[in-house]
């Protein structure tokens, strides 16, 4: 049997999984602000306490990027997403379980390690199935699985948290990435160059412009220190550092922003939290598609994707600084509150997917998943900093929240701009 298309199916799959991935993670967010009480949390302590939950998440995220980045590269994204999802999705179910704020870190701990998979590998299978004019709109369909997961985690959490508790809730969504693993292990049967399902003009598509994917995949896996020797390497470690903090920003803390600067409840963050990341999931398309325009008209594939990180960069900026100066009036506008974050979240997902292709653009075979998972965990470091800096600086105002994040933009897109193409002495 032969299908046609075979890649956009695999495509499709990872996006899938990375919906359900940002439904897991979301669900504390938003549900977190009504129901700290029930673990003996003062409303004082809430948001360190929140922050801490996430230290855990994202320690184990840190090792699990550049673990699973080695994972994907030794066993191949087949097995290796599918040992993620199965992990992260036993691991939000156990969250029902949680007894105390220590069993809810151990629980918590177990998800971001096996989340964090789902980054390498997906960077790493778009390097296997696409030639390099179509990589960042893989990308760009996989990063809008995020956006969409996002989108759609407030009001799915908020009406499973009314109707069956919070309890119930992490159950049923952690039965999600356990029906995902039926159709990713019958379709996804091995890589382009064996899958037997694939049609010989595929196979010549995703080969052209790029090495034969079995050469590819006899490329030498270097060192993590030989890795580190290239400057390339160096731009998406510090370039993820400084920009992964500033979605994280909202994806943990728009929430418990909105309940107290909003007064809102939690049927009105459902209503209302998912327009941000709609504006998110169109920058993600909209990111891929223009990079891979670009190439297809000539221009370098580097140079494409630093293109579209300068643009997204562009709206970042002028969304935080909007929020700034509108920040006193925003209480009795939400819906220009979150239109202005949306204008943030879209310029940071139009870039984001370009960051995160420069791996395979730099690198080959049995390197990809590790320089991705290097840059992965350098994101995470970055976004614990920001999470314990927010219970500081946002106890009387949210205006050095904003602040930090218009900060962080152009110090990353520096990074990513100057730091690459040579070897370090």
């Amino acid at each position: 049997m032969k299908v046609q298309g075979l890649r956009w199916y695999i495509v499709f799959l990872i996006g899938l999984a990375t919906v359900i991935n940002y439904i897991d993670r979301s669900a504390i967010n938003i549900m977190w602000p009504y129901i700290y009480h029930e673990f003996g949390i003062s409303d004082v302590d809430n948001k360190s306490t929140l922050a801490l939950i996430t230290t855990f998440f994202m320690l184990a995220y840190a090792i699990g990027q550049t673990s699973t980045g080695k994972l994907m590269d030794a066993i191949g994204t087949r097995l290796g997403m599918a040992v993620s999802i199965a992990g992260w999705s036993i691991s939000i179910a156990l969250h029902s379980f949680a007894k105390s704020i220590f069993s809810f870190n151990i629980f918590r701990f177990f998800l971001g390690f096996f989340e964090a998979g789902n980054w390498p590998g997906a960077t790493k299978s778009n390097a296997e199935w696409f030639p390099a004019k179509e990589r960042a709109i893989a990308q760009g369909i996989f990063g809008a699985g995020a956006s969409l997961g996002s989108v759609i985690s407030a009001p799915i959490v908020a009406i499973l948290f009314i109707n069956f508790g919070w309890k119930a809730t992490f159950i049923a969504i952690g039965c999600l990435g356990l029906l995902w693993l039926i159709p990713w292990l019958v379709i996804n049967k091995g890589t382009p160059a064996k899958h037997p399902w694939l049609t010989d003009e595929e196979r010549e598509h995703i080969n052209s412009s790029q090495q034969q994917l079995d050469e590819r995949e006899q490329a030498p896996a270097l060192s993590w220190s030989a890795l580190l020797s290239y400057r390339s390497t160096w731009g998406i470690i510090l370039g993820r550092f400084f920009i992964d903090p500033v979605w994280w920003l909202f994806v943990t803390w728009l929430p418990t922003f909105l309940k107290e600067e909003f007064l809102f409840d939690i049927k009105q963050i459902g209503a209302f939290t998912w327009v941000p990341y709609l504006f998110a999931a169109i920058g993600s398309l909209l990111g891929g598609f223009y990079s891979s325009r670009l190439i297809k008209q000539g221009v370098n594939p580097e140079q494409a994707r630093k293109k579209a990180i300068t643009i997204g960069s562009v709206f970042m900026l002028a969304g935080l600084l909007a929020i700034l100066f509108y920040l006193s009036s925003l209480r009795e506008n939400p819906y220009l509150a979150m239109g202005l974050i949306g204008m943030t979240l879209f310029g940071f997902q139009f870039l984001i997917g370009n960051l995160q292709t420069l791996p395979s653009d730099y690198f080959d075979g049995k390197n990809v998943g590790t320089v991705s998972g290097l840059g992965g965990t350098a994101a995470v470091i970055g976004t614990l900093l920001t999470t314990w800096a927010v219970p500081v600086i946002t106890q009387t105002s949210y205006v050095s929240f904003f602040v930090l994040g218009a900060a962080l933009v152009p110090i990353s897109w520096i990074c990513v701009k100057f730091i690459s193409s040579k070897k370090l002495n």
